[in-house]
């Protein structure tokens, strides 16, 4: 089933008093709004889809993952272009995803007369719960599935100085910018979308507990100092994570692999966000610490093994 975006949570009502204020579309009386949607799944149902569809517009989807199937409830991103279209994440097992890739995809193919859509399978970062579907995109026909590994992402965006370059890709009149983001995983970037002035900002910042291993506090802060002044210099709609693990309470997350997300908190953050975060990590220091914002907690973590 597909929704059409109308959700309300103070999160939004946020993003829409700082889109306001700073985001201007070229030549337009009134700013964008931030994406507005519909109640996600949320596991307190007696029986929920293992899937939720929801339309930003036309060309641009998000999916939810069932916390049923997976408490980890990630959050998934399709983009049409004219030419191929783009999966950002491809979920977190425990259910086959590509069923619901494949109606959305078939569905656009009817619309433009049987043409065939390449798909490209990429990935916000190489976690498990971000890759698990991928082997079922390995042999679907026309599809690119992006390796995990810092070299082979900066090699298939273009990014020639891995990670302070910017990467590109054109799904055809639909130009993305892929920013470079490790710390919390190393080969982690930032989608950026001109057309509707979102971040597809996966795990380094979304209503929830941002991971950092303490030995890559360092790396961490300097992604999100280039992530600042990435937009200070674009027009930022609004942030969309790879999951949700807060309440609609500021500064409440719910336990480890929650079971249900009671009023939880909207998906949708707003670019002042991106300087909170940027601060909160300059001012770790030599002793990382949990520090608790409104709507995300910089979570340090020990050290992840190599490999």
């Amino acid at each position: 089933m597909i929704q059409k975006p109308v959700e309300k949570h103070p999160a939004a009502v946020r993003a829409m008093l700082a889109g306001a204020a700073v985001l201007l579309l070229t030549g337009a009386a009134s700013p964008m709004q931030p994406p507005r949607f519909v109640h996600w799944i949320d596991g307190t149902a007696a029986s929920e889809p293992e899937t939720q569809v929801q339309r930003i517009d036309a060309d641009t989807y998000v999916i939810r993952q069932s916390v049923r199937t997976n408490f980890e409830a990630p959050f998934l991103y399709l983009l049409f272009g004219k030419e191929r279209a783009l999966l950002i994440d491809s979920g977190a097992g425990g259910l086959k995803i590509r069923p619901t890739i494949n109606r959305l995809i078939a569905t656009r193919e009817k619309q433009r007369g049987g043409r065939a859509i390449p798909l490209v399978v990429a990935h916000s970062h190489s976690h498990g719960d971000h890759h698990a579907g991928d082997d079922e995109f390995s042999s679907r026909p026309g599809t690119t599935v992006v390796g995990l590994k810092p070299a082979e992402v900066a090699a298939f965006f273009g990014v020639t100085d891995w990670p302070l370059g910017l990467g590109r890709v054109d799904l055809g009149g639909r130009v993305l910018d892929v920013i470079p983001t490790p710390g919390h995983e190393p080969a982690h970037i930032i989608v950026y979308d001109a057309r509707t002035q979102l971040l597809f900002s996966g795990d380094m910042l979304y209503p929830g507990r941002l991971y950092v291993p303490t030995d890559r506090m360092e790396v961490f802060r300097a992604s999100a100092d280039r992530l600042a002044a990435f937009a200070s210099t674009h027009p930022i709609r609004a942030l969309l994570g790879a999951h949700i693990e807060m309440t609609t309470n500021p500064g409440q997350d719910y336990p480890m692999k929650a079971a249900t997300h009671p009023a939880e908190h909207g998906l949708a953050l707003p670019p002042t966000t991106i300087a909170e975060l940027q601060r909160a990590a300059a001012e770790q220091g030599s002793t990382p610490k949990v520090d608790v914002h409104h709507d995300f907690i910089l979570y340090p973590v020990p050290p992840r093994p190599a490999g």
